[in-house]
């Protein structure tokens, strides 16, 4: 019992500490002027986690993106512009890195994929309600319309059948 409990306070020990120090880390600013904190969150908004994808590096927590937003540090102290060192990151790490990447050859299956996926879901849609209507007329014999004029054309002729012995009845 002895051994169990002491093997599970390792286990929480060695998966807890480290955790809790990546958590203490990446939430104190380390820029202690708060308009270089300003400006590296500023660019951290606009740029992606390469860990999480889903997240800007300046709401992700990954060891990544503690180091990405040192670097974007780093490089406001030395004076560098917003642009410049958004070009260095996008030269190292691709289009990817940004969080809105800009339209262009490369990108463009990214920003029209959805529209291209949606027109072909419709239009897929279409062509199955099509062939659907089609294989219901098929299997009932034809065109509906045709079905009733046809129908009415049966009943007039019964009934115009069976008039002359309504006519002997009724005089």
């Amino acid at each position: 019992m002895r051994a169990a409990l002491a093997a599970a306070l390792l286990a929480l020990t060695i998966y807890a500490v480290p955790s809790a120090h990546a958590q203490t880390r990446a939430a104190t600013p380390l820029a202690k002027d708060p308009a270089v904190e300003a400006r590296v969150m500023s660019l951290a908004n606009v740029l992606r986690c390469l860990v999480c994808q889903n997240q800007t590096i300046a709401d992700s927590n990954a060891e990544l993106a503690v180091d990405l937003r040192n670097q974007l540090r780093d490089q406001v102290k030395a004076g560098r512009s917003d642009e410049q060192i958004i070009d260095y990151l996008v030269a190292r790490y691709g289009d990817f890195v940004l969080y809105r990447p800009p339209v262009k050859l490369t990108t463009v299956l990214l920003w029209a994929g959805p529209f291209v996926l949606l027109v072909a879901g419709l239009a897929g849609l279409t062509l199955t309600l099509r062939r659907r209507a089609g294989a219901q007329a098929t299997a009932t014999g034809g065109d509906a319309d045709h079905d009733v004029s046809e129908t009415r054309a049966r009943a007039r002729a019964l009934l115009d059948a069976d008039a002359p012995a309504r006519d002997k009845d009724g005089a």
